[in-house]
């Protein structure tokens, strides 16, 4: 440490993303990422003019991404903030709205930036553990606070969360912002965007990192009543005016608008997961249910540790956790047939 460093960066235990090895021949299924490229529309937008207007800043306020996004789902540009990746759109939220006298609650099994984010930002946190199958049970909830937040599907476990027990959790907890983390939603669990015009506190996060395979580009939104969203813009314009690239926003413009490639990529995962967890199942997994574009899978009468470390030297990466209570159980993404095909072969040999 240096003696430069203020006391909350020496207390800070910052959040470790999936390794990004540079390994030749590995198949990585560590990070969620999507197996199939972006939209082929994504390579048209990379012309020679769109490299020269590079110089050029791109608009602070993303106005035409905002109208895509409000178009796709149904609501008004007012109600779509835009960011540099989910994270930072989380980030954002977490000053806006979590800086509260109560403290702020999500599951003891969920994203791990929340508490790191917590502690950047000197935020009171009371963590609310999950049910013994993994599921979120709303009802512990009720309780005071100063804002609430989960994945919907829940990280790492990949499980949905049905929008009914949302809209129930909304309409008990009315006087503190509600934020449903959808990175995951595309495969399988059901969007709270629908929402948003009934509930004024319900803040929708989204990432065109996962479904719509543009990871590299970084783009988040979240979607809410106006007053959320004006509050964020006051934050961002505090912190960065310009968060997004030209390209970047521009990729995500054709990206929505080439919805049955979004499709066609969606439903060949989920197809692929199913058939994973079928195999895994076989081979004696207990594989909680996914709505995910991954699995939680348990190795049963084996180390979880062990397992990971054996698919590492086969050149398959898959993200073991070392934490309480799954510890004994790996995330796995789902990429390509051959590639799903290639982890189970390893498997049965083990």
């Amino acid at each position: 440490m240096s003696k430069f460093w203020s006391q909350v960066v020496r207390e800070l235990e910052p959040y470790v993303p999936g390794e990004q090895p540079q390994i030749d021949g590995l198949i990585k299924l560590n990070t969620n990422e999507s197996p199939y490229p972006p939209s082929p529309k994504v390579i048209d937008l990379m012309t020679h003019d769109a490299i020269d207007r590079l110089r050029l800043y791109p608009d602070p306020n993303s106005k035409k991404l905002k109208n895509t996004i409000a178009g796709y789902y149904g609501v008004t540009a007012e109600q779509v903030f835009v960011g540099n990746g989910s994270d930072e759109v989380l980030g954002l939220l977490f000053m806006a709205f979590f800086q509260q006298e109560k403290p702020l609650l999500f599951p003891d099994i969920s994203y791990s930036f929340y508490p790191v984010y917590c502690k950047l930002f000197g935020i009171e946190a009371q963590t609310i553990p999950l049910r013994d199958d993994y599921t979120i049970n709303f009802a512990d909830y009720a309780r005071a606070n100063g804002g609430i937040i989960f994945p919907n599907p829940n990280a790492p476990t990949a499980i949905g969360i049905a929008l009914a027990e949302i809209e129930a959790l909304l309409q008990s907890n009315t006087e503190s912002v509600v934020v449903v983390d959808e990175a995951y939603v595309d495969f399988g669990a059901e969007t709270a965007i629908k929402l948003v015009d009934k509930y004024p506190n319900l803040l929708v996060v989204q990432t065109l990192s996962k479904s719509r395979s543009l990871a590299g580009m970084r783009v988040g939104f979240a979607v809410g009543h106006k007053d959320l969203i004006d509050a964020l813009d006051r934050v961002k314009n505090s912190f960065n005016s310009y968060p997004l690239d030209r390209l970047a926003e521009a990729a995500t413009v054709v990206a929505f608008e080439d919805d049955a490639y979004f499709k066609s990529c969606r439903d060949k995962i989920i197809a692929t997961r199913e058939w994973t967890v079928s195999e895994l199942e076989k081979l004696g997994f207990k594989i909680l249910p996914s709505q995910a574009n991954f699995v939680f899978a348990e190795p049963v009468g084996k180390n979880a540790a062990d397992v990971a470390q054996y698919l590492r030297d086969h050149k398959i990466l898959v993200r073991y956790f070392n934490k309480p209570r799954i510890n004994q159980f790996l995330r796995i993404t789902i990429g390509t047939d051959e590639q799903m095909q290639a982890m189970i072969d390893a498997l049965k040999a083990l």
